[in-house]
């Protein structure tokens, strides 16, 4: 005879997830670095409209004299860097906790040669890098050819 076990009493059952709670245990165990990072990666995504792509990464504490922004061999090559907070000297903050990355960035994206290279733009606000690559229309990507 087989045994089927079936909680009838909701209210018992955990209310949040298992892995939000394993999660938020794993964090608190582990303790944040007190000195801020040397480097990273911002987080991108690439959209792709009618025009062309649009490459958005986040950017937050960056100064737009900060950012710079080549193309070679087929690559858009974006670097920069996000210094960090001041940890010394007499009046200087003691940092406590640092979750947020700083130092150097630098993120490459492959360019399909439908694009046009010189049409490239950029603009930064809030935070946001905003890349605009557009469609090349006079390069022939596909072409029917009539037999006579």
């Amino acid at each position: 005879m087989a045994t089927v076990l079936y909680n009838s009493r909701p209210a018992v059952r955990p209310a949040r997830a298992f892995n939000s709670l394993l999660n938020e245990l794993l964090r608190d165990s582990q303790p944040a670095p007190a000195q801020p990072s040397t480097s990273f990666v911002p987080a991108a995504d690439v959209l792709e409209t009618a025009a062309g792509y649009e490459l958005h990464l986040a950017l937050p504490g960056v100064a737009k004299d900060a950012v710079s922004i080549d193309f070679q061999d087929g690559q858009l090559v974006v670097k920069g860097s996000r210094p960090a907070p001041a940890a010394e000297g007499e009046d200087a903050p003691k940092l406590r906790r640092v979750e947020t990355r700083f130092g150097e960035f630098s993120r490459s994206f492959r360019l399909p040669e439908t694009v046009n290279v010189k049409g490239i733009s950029a603009e930064m606000a809030d935070g946001l890098l905003r890349v605009l690559v557009p469609f090349d229309t006079e390069k022939v990507t596909k072409q029917h050819i009539e037999v006579r």
